[in-house]
């Protein structure tokens, strides 16, 4: 009986002993032999970012994949946004990321997976809370999870789930451990099943970073996401772009109005001695106003009148001291430029040899064709490479047409509750080309050059006194620069500089009474402001204070 305990008691130790053994083996994700195991250790870092360590066994002859979604919905419209990076595997496997999931590939073996997780931690109230699915989207079972969390500080509470998702199942273990650890165990979890550890934290621990985003709705449609955000700097980008283009463009004109400009040399003196009016490049008064503010205006063709007397194809009379009679002298000829016989044509039409200021009120004056070919001309003359008015036609229904089209995205983005900022975006592209319009047209080297000229032009017009031409060139020389200085704004100086010096003008005169220079320039603003409003009146032209 004594040998019966004694073999008894052998095989009591043995087996304590072997139990003891196996008890002090090191922990391993493995739980039986064929079966897959994790152990996934979490750290929250005091810049909020969680640092995730998995550890994965896979057994032979089998593979594990890991599907994680970065999108969780909290609410039917809302979806919390998580983003993961640095994703990496030690061992045999592939980790990736993208916006909007996290998928982990593993063969046979132990893998160690890392990566960091930020938008874990979020203020609930009063409450600061990390939370993260340390097992979720595994297309196999597995036979056991262990989780640990380590926090800056003490942990104040551990909730964990597990099970599939939306369920509240509680994890097999979870406890608060000693200091500033977390530890949850499940057992068991179901391919597709998820783990779901949320830890309360201690107020200060880390900074809430958590991301929600709305899923329907206005809000949702125009939420600026990261693939708005980068369309939105390629709208920036483009609009630097055409600021540069347009620069360039207009580099030519800046330098050409930049710093000091002295008067040029319009004064030219032939063999004999005499001294005649030329102006640069020959450019003509009414062509002088559209290079320089890139429209036709009244006062370009006003100027052209005053041009066409003066080159005796006209004679201008004054009537009654308030009207003024324009009587046919010559005939247009190929000496007239093209928009030069439209502005005769317009005031003296076939059949009409003379015509009162004030019957042209009542009569309805058709400009189209001055315009037209006023813009023709800067072209032909290679002042411009394309008409000016064209060209900003084109950019500003181009802009009116793209704007009208962001409307029409941005309410259908909006309806199907998509990224509705891709509309807006077109919508300020297509606002700015409308308004960046008017800028368009560019002069080409060519205009870029007469324009500096007609800078200097003007310093001649300001600078120069009837003592610097001979009194036997007087009249002529004041009478051809008489229009540029009309279209250039600088009449009244002008008037009044050589006012005094002749007795009177051979393409002006009055009805009753001898051709008088202190009268003409007395009564000559009033001629030029009718003139103006009568040309106004016919439309097709911007007014000089448009």
């Amino acid at each position: 009986m004594l040998k019966n305990w004694g073999a008894a008691i052998t095989c009591a130790v043995a087996l304590c002993s072997f139990a003891g053994a196996a008890s002090a083996q090191p922990s391993s994700p493995v739980g039986l032999p064929g079966t897959v195991g994790a152990d996934v250790r979490l750290k929250l870092e005091r810049d909020g970012k969680l640092t995730v360590t998995e550890v994965v066994s896979v057994p032979e002859g089998r593979t594990a994949k890991r599907v994680v979604p970065l999108r969780i919905a909290v609410s039917d419209t809302r979806d919390r946004v998580f983003e993961v990076g640095n994703a990496s595997v030690q061992g045999k496997g592939t980790a990736t990321s993208s916006a909007d999931e996290l998928v982990i590939a593993l063969e046979p073996g132990t893998s160690t997976v890392t990566y960091s997780v930020v938008g874990a931690v979020a203020k609930i109230g009063d409450t600061l809370e990390l939370r993260w699915q340390p097992a979720s989207g595994w297309d196999t079972a597995l036979d056991s999870v262990k989780v640990s969390v380590i926090t800056p500080d003490a942990p104040k509470s551990v909730n964990c789930l597990a099970g599939a998702p939306g369920t509240s199942k509680p994890c097999t273990t979870a406890e608060l451990g000693d200091g500033r650890g977390v530890r949850a165990t499940e057992i068991g979890l179901p391919a597709g099943e998820r783990i779901d550890v949320a830890v309360g934290l201690q107020d200060g621990a880390a900074p809430a970073n958590a991301r929600i985003e709305e899923t329907s709705g206005l809000a949702a449609a125009f939420a600026l996401t990261p693939v708005t955000g980068v369309v939105l700097g390629l709208l920036a980008v483009l609009l630097l772009g055409g600021v540069l283009l347009l620069w360039y463009l207009r580099g030519r004109d800046a330098r050409a109005l930049a710093g000091d400009v002295g008067p040029v040399n319009v004064l030219l003196t032939d063999g004999s001695g005499r001294v005649a009016f030329a102006s640069p490049d020959g450019v003509l008064p009414g062509q002088v106003g559209t290079v320089v503010d890139e429209h036709v205006d009244v006062v370009d063709v006003t100027a052209t009148i005053v041009d066409l007397a003066v080159r005796n194809y006209l004679w201008i009379e004054e009537v009654g001291g308030m009207d003024w009679r324009f009587v046919r002298r010559n005939p247009a000829d190929q000496s007239l430029s093209g928009y030069e016989r439209a502005v005769y044509s317009a005031l003296l039409p076939d059949g009409v040899d003379s015509v009162l200021l004030s019957e042209l009120r009542g009569r309805r004056i058709d400009l189209s064709r001055v315009r037209d070919a006023l813009y023709a001309d800067v072209v032909a003359k290679n002042w411009f490479a394309r008409r000016p008015d064209a060209e900003r036609s084109l950019w500003w229904w181009a802009g009116i047409g793209l704007a009208l089209l962001g409307v029409a995205l941005t309410v259908l983005l909006a309806l199907v509750t998509g990224p509705a900022l891709f509309g807006v975006v077109v919508v300020v592209a297509g606002v700015a080309l409308a308004l960046g319009a008017r800028s368009m047209p560019a002069r080409t080297k060519r205009g870029s050059a007469l324009l500096e000229h007609v800078r200097g032009l003007r310093g001649y017009l300001v600078s120069v006194q009837p003592g610097d031409i001979p009194e036997a060139d007087r009249e002529m020389v004041f009478s051809r620069s008489l229009p540029y200085a009309v279209v250039l704004g600088e009449t009244e100086r002008w008037l009044g500089a050589f006012a005094g010096g002749q007795p009177g003008l051979y393409w002006f005169g009055e009805a009753e009474q001898g051709g008088d220079l202190r009268r003409f320039a007395h009564k000559f603003p009033a001629f030029l402001g009718a003139v103006d409003g009568v040309l106004a009146q016919a439309g097709h032209l911007r007014s000089l204070h448009s």
